[in-house]
This record gives structure tokens, C-alpha cells and sequence, in this order.
């Protein structure tokens, strides 16, 4: 019993060292996350539209970044993309700075951020799933639905902490401290990488191609980015939503959503082992689109806070719900891959949503984002039952 209990302690400890660096790298994002939208429309004096689709610029360039982590890992392992993307990292810092620095004249400030959005990408492309893939090559291919439950720990409970964090740190340092705190941070990960020992794939003779691995994990990923324009929605809009009804603390929002997330994640951890990846998601569809529609019919703070935390519920176990499912749809020499282009789907989700709701913003008005966004969950909801409707025929 005590060799059982060391031994998950041992694998617990290992999944930790991996994930680390999924936490370093979000962490950072989430720095700019909740401040960069008031920047760029209040201070630089652009349109929500603008502001929507410079902050979706890092998932496009996420996006085309996804097929060449995957062909990395598959081919060389995760340790080079990691350390890539540490880098970026460190070079998203700098530009932040320069931008802050060009407040003066919006267009080179904006211009400076561009490129700070385009590098912010490429690293998240890169980090992606390259620390689930090194830690699935490092204790086995069992222990894949707690690799990606904890990774998802690290990503979006480092996104809320660090947004919370950074609204402290502008409003006491400005975009210089975050800048600085970014490319310490990606510094200190990318040397702690070089100390772990790379893993490679020994099945690279049967590796398929990035683009039919796609096509397999698609219908899942579809689904995926559906139910990531609740989170997309929470995470690039809810302090300018708290600031239009002239409530307090919206970054609150973003702490009680990764809370509750992380509490998901953690207490229901094995659900997807007793019950399977479709019917948890279409549970988490089902929680997300209630939390969401708490938010668009609240009346305070309060209330909104209440439906974050319902959503980070709700969303908490959708990515690897779907993801073990997906996974298991591709041979293992091609789960770099495949990781790879799931994961392109909640890039695309998060790179639409800031135009998209940015737009219905615009044109109907802010209180109308999160009737819009719990409608396309549910949207997700019903290709949810769909997927398994079809996986009970097979």
C-alpha cells in the first residue's frame, strides 16, 4: 500500500516539473490579459473592435504555430519547443515595454503590441502541448487524462492569477513591470528546461501526417472551440463589461472563473476514467452554458461572480474530456500531433472570439456578449449528443 501511495507521489511530482513550464507561459499571458483591452481602447483611444483583434492576433499566430510544434515534438521532442517558447516569451517583455514607451503616438504604440500579440503566439504555440506530450513520455500513456487535467490547472489557473496580478502591477509599475516580470519569467524557465532530458518519439517510422492526424481529431476539436467562447468571452471582455455597468473588481471575475476551474479539475478528476470523455463533456457544455447565461441576466457584481464560477465549472473538464477521446482516434506515434491539432481549435475559438464578440459589442451593445456566447456553448452542447450518438452506433 505504502509502494502504491510513493508511487503516485512519485508520478504526481514528475507531472509537475512538466507542467511547470504550461504554467510559466500563461502566466505571462495573463499579465497583459485583463489590462492590454482598457489600454489600447482607453488609452491609446481605439474601438473595442481594435482592441478585440490585436489582443485574437496571439492565437493566429498560435494557430499556424500548433503544426510545427506537433511535427517538433513528434520528430526531435518536446524539450526544443519549450525552450522556443520560453524565449518568445522573454521577447514578448521587450516589445511590451517599447509599446508602453510609444504611448505617445497610439499607431507605433499599437504597432509595438502587434508584434507582442504576434510573439505571444508563437510561444503558446510552441508550449502548447509540448510539456503534456514530455510528461505523457515520461510516465506512460495512462496517466494521460491527469496529464491533461493538470496541465489545464497550470494554463488556466496561471491565466487568472496572473491577470489578477497584473492589473496590480500596471496600476503600480505600469506595463514596465509586467514587461520586466515577463522576461524574467521566460528566462528562468527557459534555463530550468535545459536541465530536463529530452524524450522522442521511438515510433517515428508510423508518424501520419499533421493534416490527416487533423481530420480525426476535428469533429472533437469543433466541439472544443465552441465551448472556449465562454471562457474567450470571460477572459478577453468581463472588465470591460464591469466597467460599462459601472461595477468593481472585474478582474475578480477572471480569479473565481481559474478558482473554480482548478477546483474542477481537481475534485473530478477521475470522472473522465468512470464515465467517458463525451458524456463529461456534454455535463461541462451543459454547467458552462447555465454560467454563462447567470452572467447575461445579472443585476450586480455578485451575480456575475456567481456565473463565472459556474462557468470555470463548467469548462474546468471540457479540453481533456474530449482531448483523451481524441487521442485515442490516432495511433501513439502521432499523439504530438494530435495534441497539436486539438489544440488549434481552441486557438481558433480564442482568435474568433475577440472580433466576433468585440463586433456584437459594438453593434448591439456590451450586455449583449454573454447571451451570444452562452448561445454558441449550447451550440457546442448539441455537437456534443451528436458525437455520441455516433460513438454508441460504432
Amino acid at each position: 500500500m505504502d509502494n502504491l501511495v510513493n508511487r503516485s507521489e512519485n508520478v504526481n511530482l514528475s507531472l509537475i516539473t512538466y507542467v511547470c513550464f504550461t504554467f510559466v507561459g500563461y502566466f505571462i499571458i495573463g499579465l497583459s490579459l485583463s489590462v492590454l483591452p482598457i489600454f489600447i481602447s482607453k488609452s491609446l483611444g481605439f474601438s473595442l473592435v481594435i482592441a478585440g483583434v490585436v489582443i485574437s492576433l496571439q492565437y493566429v499566430s498560435t494557430f499556424f504555430l500548433r503544426a510545427y510544434s506537433g511535427k517538433i515534438i513528434d520528430g526531435k521532442g518536446p524539450k526544443p519547443a519549450v525552450l522556443f517558447s520560453m524565449l518568445s516569451f522573454s521577447l514578448t517583455g521587450i516589445f511590451l515595454i517599447i509599446a508602453y514607451y510609444f504611448k505617445f503616438s497610439p499607431f507605433t504604440s499599437l504597432s509595438f503590441l502587434v508584434v507582442t500579440r504576434l510573439l505571444t503566439g508563437c510561444a503558446e504555440g510552441m508550449i502548447g502541448a509540448s510539456p503534456i506530450n514530455w510528461a505523457i513520455m515520461a510516465v506512460g500513456e495512462k496517466h494521460t487524462a491527469k496529464i491533461i487535467s493538470y496541465n489545464g490547472v497550470a494554463c488556466y489557473g496561471a491565466l487568472a492569477i496572473g491577470a489578477s496580478l497584473g492589473i496590480i502591477i500596471e496600476q503600480k509599475f505600469s506595463l514596465y513591470g509586467i514587461g520586466i516580470l515577463s522576461i524574467i519569467l521566460g528566462i528562468t524557465g527557459f534555463l530550468f528546461a535545459k536541465t530536463k532530458e529530452n524524450k522522442t518519439n521511438i515510433n517515428k517510422k508510423e508518424v501520419q501526417s499533421f493534416w490527416k492526424v487533423l481530420g480525426k481529431v476535428a469533429p472533437f476539436g469543433v466541439c472544443l472551440a465552441l465551448g472556449g467562447l465562454g471562457f474567450a468571452s470571460i477572459s478577453t471582455f468581463i472588465t470591460l463589461y464591469y466597467n460599462y455597468f459601472h461595477w468593481n473588481n472585474g478582474a475578480l471575475c477572471l480569479s473565481v472563473f481559474g478558482g473554480l476551474f482548478v477546483a474542477g479539475r481537481l475534485v473530478f478528476s477521475n470522472v473522465i476514467n468512470n464515465y467517458g470523455g463525451i458524456k463529461v463533456a456534454i455535463a461541462c457544455l451543459l454547467v458552462e452554458t447555465i454560467g454563462l447565461l447567470i452572467i447575461a441576466f445579472a443585476t450586480n457584481s455578485q451575480m456575475a461572480l456567481v456565473g463565472a464560477g459556474v462557468t470555470g465549472l463548467g469548462f474546468s473538464l471540457i479540453f481533456p474530456a474530449l482531448g483523451v477521446v481524441a487521442i485515442k482516434s490516432v495511433s501513439p506515434s502521432s499523439q504530438g500531433s494530435a495534441l497539436a491539432g486539438y489544440g488549434l481549435f481552441i486557438d481558433l475559438s480564442l482568435g474568433v472570439a475577440g472580433p466576433l464578440i468585440g463586433g456584437v459589442a459594438d453593434i448591439y451593445g456590451m450586455n449583449y456578449i454573454f447571451p451570444f456566447s452562452s448561445a454558441m456553448v449550447f451550440v457546442g452542447l448539441g455537437l456534443a449528443f451528436l458525437l455520441k450518438r455516433k460513438s454508441s452506433k460504432n
